[in-house]
């Protein structure tokens, strides 16, 4: 799915997205030839946990932390 679909499924704002992947915080799925970023499933569940995250007090600097260390997975959970 598209940016601004893969957003409205987690519940947030497109300009959120594009903000999270700037940061560093997500990547995209796959990219088409023409641009496009792609997103599945497991992305969006990784963009609410970042959202959940945040919104019980973890900096956005501090959650890319948590997944740079490992501390966090790429499916969101402790450790992969």
């Amino acid at each position: 799915m598209q940016i601004g679909a893969a957003a409205k499924e987690a519940g947030i704002s497109r300009q959120s997205v594009q903000y999270y992947l700037m940061l560093g915080l997500l990547e995209p799925t796959k990219v088409t030839a023409g641009g496009h970023r792609l997103f599945d499933a497991e992305a969006v569940e990784r963009i609410k946990l970042i959202r959940k995250l945040n919104k019980s007090g973890y900096t956005l600097r501090g959650i890319r932390e948590l997944f740079v260390e490992g501390r966090l997975g790429k499916k969101g959970t402790e450790n992969g």
